[in-house]
């Protein structure tokens, strides 16, 4: 299945946010084929800007995990085609413009889920599903 990963699940396998959580976040790519996991490109700006503005890294350091994640997965740009669709979204679902646009790359990159805290879990648009993978299933009905 191909799915798109938000920016949350990069910070967190950098280790931003503590050791567990990275622990976490690579667990839950590695459940994944290289060839089905798609990052936005703004995933990776955005990732940039955390590591050097939240994190204190050097530019330089930054720049070298971006391009390792540029490098171990396909990415998708944020086409004029994707810019309009996400409009579309802030204008139909009310969702910020950064967050739509997340959305519809990954619809346009033909993903089934997008991996994202930042969404509501189980929003679905254009065959996309928005799931938050840091939030524990419910247990078994029984």
């Amino acid at each position: 299945m191909r799915l798109a990963i938000d920016t949350n699940v990069l910070v967190y396998a950098e280790g931003v946010n503590g050791a567990d959580r990275k622990a976490e976040a690579l667990n839950i790519l590695q459940g994944f084929a290289e060839w089905d996991v798609i990052v936005p490109v703004q995933a990776l700006g955005e990732l940039f800007t955390v590591l050097t503005r939240k994190a204190k890294w050097t530019a330089q350091d930054a720049r070298a995990a971006v391009l390792s994640w540029r490098d171990a997965y396909i990415t998708v740009g944020t086409t004029t085609a994707v810019m309009i669709e996400a409009m579309e979204l802030v204008t139909s679902h009310k969702l910020s413009l950064w967050d739509s646009v997340m959305l519809a790359a990954a619809a346009q990159a033909d993903c089934h889920m997008l991996l994202s805290e930042d969404l509501q879990h189980g929003f679905t648009w254009r065959g996309v599903t928005v799931r938050n993978p840091f939030t524990p299933a419910p247990p078994p009905k029984t």
